[in-house]
């Protein structure tokens, strides 16, 4: 059946290759919105505000890219995507040809747009399969970042001077590059029109919206916020605290780039793990490797720490993330899935931005070491209470 979902299922291969193109623009703009925003931000308080800008646009993109895709299909939201990508990049180069920090803002607010909008190549893969392999598909649709882990980093280090003497506009048009090639297997591949209509009036979509108060959805939405949340509040400033901490810009690529191996390596089995224990106790034991990684990163700033605790925080957001996912794939009813789905992502870009903005500030103002601390006691927190709402869901 794996051989199958894979080999024999044009949709799902044509998905799994432009989501693995795409994708490896992720780990690029992780680098690039420190740096880039370190070399042109008027403060360092402000460096890392191009890659809070990034998650704060999957806020506003994530409901508008669901509706747009419940409407018009999937291929059509996926297409408009990829056009922000190329915006975003573009107007990056020109930020560092010009020197302009705020056309850099602006670049990254249209990159974050697109990666809101290729989060949901997930509920695109889930559509291709039977309910019962649903897991199975979303997990190895996100193995296509491991991939993306080894050739955005490549990339950025290939691109990032041919723009000299300008250091960084390189690395924005590959951005650019890699973004139009996605579009070449996408645009190859046929996928289902929506089968449900989007409610056209504020009551009946608020009447859809009602679905949310569901303790499985509620549940797997806090699951999938806790996680990417986490996450991004831990990632975003590890260059910014690994540079301050006197290592190179290489070695810190070098973690970024081993953490987004950690994040989607453990795809090939996650969904498998679901399928035997449950998406409840898969997601529950990613918080609980969040845990542990906000635990290394407070205990010292070694190249070693900095490893140990990236690694464990992928891992920990592909169990956590993967998890919430598939709870809320089996539990939302076909004629709600776009504005659900929608609401979910917006819920996860909200906790995301906020923890964004907030390890700006913690990282400029009390540290690394404070910030992991921060992190742990709210993982603990949302642990318990989660926990709990498991406990009322089931």
């Amino acid at each position: 059946m794996l051989g199958s979902i894979i080999s024999r299922n044009g949709s799902y291969l044509g998905l799994l290759t432009a989501n693995t193109i795409l994708g490896s623009a992720m780990p690029m703009m992780i680098i690039l919105g420190g740096l880039a925003g370190l070399s042109l931000a008027p403060s360092t308080a402000l460096a890392t505000l191009p890659a809070s800008l990034s998650t704060l646009a999957g806020l506003f993109a994530a409901a508008p890219f669901s509706l747009l895709m419940g409407r018009y299909g999937r291929k059509i939201g996926f297409l408009v995507g990829i056009a922000c990508a190329v915006i975003g990049a573009l107007l990056g180069v020109y930020a560092l040809l010009i020197g302009s920090f705020v056309l850099l803002c602006l670049g990254h607010l249209a990159l974050g747009a697109a990666l809101a909008c290729y989060q949901f190549f997930r509920f695109a893969a889930a559509e291709t399969v039977s309910t019962e392999w649903q897991p199975v598909a979303i997990s190895l649709m996100l193995t296509s970042g491991l991939i993306a882990a080894f050739v955005g980093p490549q990339v950025f280090i290939l691109a990032k001077d041919a723009l000299a003497p300008v250091p960084l506009a390189g690395a924005y048009g590959a951005l650019a590059g890699l973004s139009i090639v996605g579009l070449i297997p996408l645009a190859l591949t046929r996928l289902p029109k929506p089968v449900a209509a989007i409610p056209q009036t504020l009551r009946q979509r608020l009447a859809s919206l009602s679905v949310l108060k569901g303790k499985s959805i509620r549940l797997a939405v806090g699951l999938g916020a806790v996680s990417q949340g986490i996450m991004v509040f831990l990632m975003v400033p590890t260059p910014l605290a690994m540079i301050g901490s006197g290592f190179s810009e290489a070695l810190a690529g070098d973690v970024i780039r081993w953490h987004v191996v950690a994040m989607f390596a453990p795809s090939f089995f996650t969904g498998f793990l679901i399928k035997t224990f449950g998406g409840q106790r898969i997601a529950f034991a990613g918080v609980a490797l969040l845990i542990l990684a906000s635990l290394a990163a407070m205990s010292g700033l070694s190249a070693a720490h900095f490893y140990s605790s990236l690694i464990l925080l992928g891992v920990g957001w592909n169990f956590g993330f993967i998890g919430a996912t598939s709870i809320l794939a089996t539990a939302v009813p076909e004629a709600d899935k776009a504005l659900v789905q929608g609401a979910n992502d917006t819920v996860i870009a909200l906790v995301s931005t906020l923890c964004a903005f907030a390890a700006g500030a913690l990282i400029a103002g009390v540290g690394w070491i404070v910030l992991s601390g921060v992190s742990a006691l709210l993982l603990v927190s949302a642990f318990v209470v989660l926990l709990r709402q498991s406990r009322d869901a089931s």
